[in-house]
């Protein structure tokens, strides 16, 4: 999916309440912040002032979006894999990421390569749609995702990192339920 048909395809849901659950998210980002999958920059406007932020994002046209909305904040967005960060170890006071786990090929090693850059004590703000673990809408989410995957840009719509973060020992500071169990926010500390 290209950069300009992503905005257009979520505009509806940035008024509806992403963009305030972005906001509400980001409000605890702080320090050196590394996002995961910038995307076409979107939540740049609501990062606090004084965050330094690293953006990687692999899709060249998602990171064109990305780069012209940098240059009215302090952030910069290169070409990068969430697979294979590269950065050192325990680089970053925060990493974040919205809506991008479901494209990510292997998102356990993903996760795996936020704890290693992450400092101790760091934290890890993190907003996804999931899977809803009910009977019909699992089974439904579980046939449509071949076919929405193919449409936007490798995106599983029944995905879920919850066993992931608590493998990886990220300690919950805060979680909630979004959207009807159709999504979650988190907020983790290394």
């Amino acid at each position: 999916m290209n950069g300009l048909l992503y905005d257009i395809v979520l505009a509806p849901f940035e008024a509806i309440n992403l963009g305030r659950l972005r906001e509400e998210l980001l409000s605890h980002a702080h320090g050196k912040t590394l996002e995961i999958g910038s995307g076409t920059g979107l939540n740049l406007p609501y990062y606090p002032q004084d965050t330094m932020i690293i953006g990687i994002e692999p899709d060249e046209s998602m990171r064109q979006k990305s780069l012209e909305r940098a240059g009215h904040f302090h952030a910069q967005v290169m070409a990068g894999d969430a697979m294979a960060l590269p950065f050192p170890d325990e680089e970053f006071d925060t990493v974040v990421g919205t809506l991008v786990f479901c494209t990510i090929p292997d998102p356990q090693k993903a996760m795996e390569e936020v704890h290693r850059v992450l400092k101790p004590g760091g934290t890890f703000l993190l907003l996804e749609h999931v899977r809803k673990n009910t009977p019909v809408m699992g089974k439904l989410l579980d046939v449509m995702t071949p076919l929405w995957f193919h449409l936007a840009d490798g995106c599983h719509l029944n995905r879920d990192p919850s066993d992931t973060i608590k493998r990886l020992g990220f300690k919950t500071q805060e979680y909630r339920s979004i959207w009807k169990g159709l999504g979650k926010l988190w907020m983790l500390v290394k």
